[in-house]
């Protein structure tokens, strides 16, 4: 008996999709969608006080812009696209005068995941090695439970930063620093 495989479904397609009406979740994963439950408070809680340092950030320093769960393309044929929770563009890689309708040709600078307890470890582990091939710089996984921010530079190097210590933004956000505790008050 053979299987009947659904259609693949494009990066584009999914851009112009209806959200789904019970809430959920969803992301584009080698022309499949892929459910996952909606954040719950403190999740966005943490999320937009990443956004708001960031946003700041870039404002401040006219060095680019962040964006909350917007798509990241990070496979083509099939189509795979990722939302992480807080994405930041530097001006250099997305000029500041350009704001794509659909999903930025070019990768973020740095992708940010906040942790919840929907979260395995194995699906973020698989999004952040898309990001990195994609050519995401950094990414920083925010976990509101222990209060750290793990740093990776590649999937392979994390350095988790506890409460009580400072956050730098490197060569990705240049003269960025931010108190870890800030993330969390």
């Amino acid at each position: 008996m053979a299987t009947v495989k659904p259609d693949v479904i494009t990066a584009e397609q999914y851009r112009t999709m209806v959200p789904p009406e019970d809430g959920s979740k969803i992301e584009l994963v080698r022309g499949e969608l892929e459910t996952m439950c909606r954040p719950g408070f403190r999740h966005g809680l943490r999320q937009g006080r990443v956004y708001r340092i960031l946003d700041n950030y870039g404002q401040t320093h006219r060095h680019g812009r962040a964006v909350v769960e917007t798509g990241v393309v990070t496979d083509r044929d099939p189509d795979t696209v990722r939302g992480p929770d807080v994405s930041y563009w530097s001006a250099e890689r997305l000029p500041l005068d350009q704001e794509p309708e659909g999903y930025p040709d070019i990768a973020p600078d740095l992708a940010v995941e906040v942790l919840s307890p929907s979260n395995r470890v194995a699906r973020i582990l698989e999004k952040m090695r898309e990001l990195f091939e994609r050519g995401v710089r950094m990414v920083w996984v925010v976990d509101p439970e222990n209060r750290t921010v793990t740093v990776y530079r590649s999937l392979n190097e994390g350095r988790v930063l506890h409460e009580s210590a400072t956050l730098e933004g490197e060569d990705v956000l240049p003269g960025l620093t931010c108190p870890v505790a800030e993330f969390f008050a």
